[in-house]
Formats: C-alpha cells, structure tokens, sequence
C-alpha cells in the first residue's frame, strides 16, 4: 500500500488576517478621517489605533485630505466611539500641540 503525502502552502498574510484567540465575531469599521496632510500623518494614526486594547488591525486607505481606515477589532473590548476619540486625540505631525484630525460620520 502506497502513502500519499499532500502539501499546500498558506499565504503569509492569510494568517495575519485570523482574529485572535478568543474573537468571536471581529467588527469591521471602515472611518473616514479629515485633517490629513502627509503620509506621515496616516502612519500615526494607523499606529495610534493598533495600540489600543482589542484592536486587531488596522489597514488606511489611499492617502488624501480624507483617508479611510480599515479598522477590526473586538467590540467586547473597544468600541468605535473610542477609536473615534483616539484618532482625534492624536497630535498632528507640523504641530504636536495641534489636533487636526477630525472622524467624518
């Protein structure tokens, strides 16, 4: 009796896009946010809302006055209102005094 042995390969990213363990239902949330003015204000917000306890990703959109943001996250844990607040509690990159970025509802 012959053994055959099956191989597949996963994509890389397939597994980055797993909820983690304990995730039942992730919610998706695309936010639209005004104020930005350069990549590096995309970069701080995308990295501002990763930090956040129960936030599992965060994906921006293409760059423009108005960018969107591809946020998932547990809503047992963090809610969109609190992502909102983050977002427009993050300094601007001209100004660290200034808050620039306003969510678009």
């Amino acid at each position: 009796m012959a053994l055959a042995m099956l191989s597949f390969t996963v994509p890389a990213n397939a597994l980055a896009q797993l909820p983690p363990a304990g995730v039942q239902d992730p919610k998706i949330s695309q936010i639209k946010v005004k104020g930005i003015t350069c990549a590096s204000d995309v970069k701080t917000i995308a990295s501002n809302i990763e930090k956040m306890k129960g936030v599992i990703s965060c994906k921006p959109g293409k760059q423009g006055t108005t960018t969107t943001f591809e946020v998932r996250f547990d809503n047992s844990v963090v809610t969109e209102k609190e992502i909102h607040a983050t977002i427009e509690n993050t300094a601007g990159c001209e100004n660290p005094q200034d808050r620039p970025y306003k969510v678009k509802l």
